[in-house]
C-alpha cells in the first residue's frame, strides 16, 4: 500500500479486533484474507495489518506475544482530523481510555507542536495513540 512503515499486529482474535477498529475506531479493511486470518486497514493516512496467532505464516521462536496486552512497550500514534468522534463512539460502547484526553506540547526545535491526544488499547492491548494536531506555538521558557 502507501506507507513506508505499517505494523502487523499479532491478534488472538483477528475477526474481534477487525470488528473493533473497523466497527468503532472508522478504519477502513482495504483487503483481507479470511482463511489466513489476515487483514490490511486504513484510517487516514494511517495503515496497519492485523495476523491472527496460529494462521498463515506465524512468527515463533519467541517472538509471538503469550499474555495480555500484546505489544508492552509499544504505543502508535495516528493522526485524525479530530478525536472527538473517536471519544464518543468508544463511550457509547463503554470501552475505557487507557490516558485520557489532553493537550499536550512538544519541543521541536525552537517551537513547540500541539497535540489533542488520548491514548486507547485494542482488544489485544496494543496502545493507540489518537491525536489531532494544534499546530506550533514558540517555545515557553
Amino acid at each position: 500500500m502507501g506507507n513506508a512503515l505499517v505494523p502487523e499486529f499479532s491478534a488472538s482474535n483477528w475477526q474481534k479486533s477487525k470488528a473493533f477498529y473497523c466497527g468503532v475506531l472508522g478504519f477502513e479493511c482495504v483487503y483481507e484474507r479470511p482463511e489466513e486470518g489476515f487483514c490490511y486497514l486504513r484510517l487516514g493516512d494511517a495503515e496497519l495489518m492485523i495476523d491472527q496467532i496460529g494462521e498463515g505464516r506465524t512468527f515463533d521462536a519467541g517472538h509471538l506475544p503469550v499474555s495480555y496486552p500484546f505489544g508492552m512497550g509499544l504505543n502508535v500514534q495516528i493522526r485524525v482530523p479530530s478525536i472527538t468522534p473517536l471519544v464518543e463512539a468508544l463511550a457509547r460502547i463503554g470501552h475505557p481510555l487507557f490516558l485520557p484526553v489532553e493537550d499536550k506540547w512538544y519541543r521541536v526545535g525552537a517551537e513547540e507542536g500541539g497535540n489533542r491526544q488520548f491514548v486507547v488499547a485494542d482488544p489485544d492491548g496494543y496502545l493507540l495513540r489518537f491525536f489531532q494536531d494544534l499546530g506550533m506555538r514558540p517555545c515557553r521558557a
